[in-house]
């Protein structure tokens, strides 16, 4: 009897905090307005000039800006690769003399 007492006395202490909470109206809305300002999508198109030459730390960094992607990475032929796709992401894939064989997102 004390412990079904005790497991209703539980019980109804969290049913009556619960009710206390509030979410917050504004707070989200201006964190995902932050996020989505921040969040730039990735155009391959406009780093298409970077095929043929070889790669470099200066040609990734100017091929990601070009394309508005948030981050970029060289991917060689064996390169190990996460498989998520990130549309603020820009790929310069080589071939094995450094040189930009394809440019895409993801």
């Amino acid at each position: 009897m004390p412990w079904k007492l005790a497991s209703f006395g539980t019980l109804l202490a969290a049913a009556l905090l619960a009710g206390c909470s509030t979410p917050g109206t504004s707070e989200p809305a201006k964190d995902t307005a932050v996020a989505d300002a921040a969040h730039t999508r990735c155009e391959a198109a406009a780093a298409q000039f970077a095929v043929g030459q070889k790669a470099s730390p200066q040609l990734l960094e100017q091929a990601r800006a070009r394309a508005g992607a948030q981050n970029a990475r060289i991917l060689k032929p064996n390169d190990m690769v996460t498989l998520e796709y990130r549309s603020d992401r820009l790929n310069l894939n080589t071939d094995d003399n450094l040189v930009i064989t394809r440019v895409n997102c993801g």
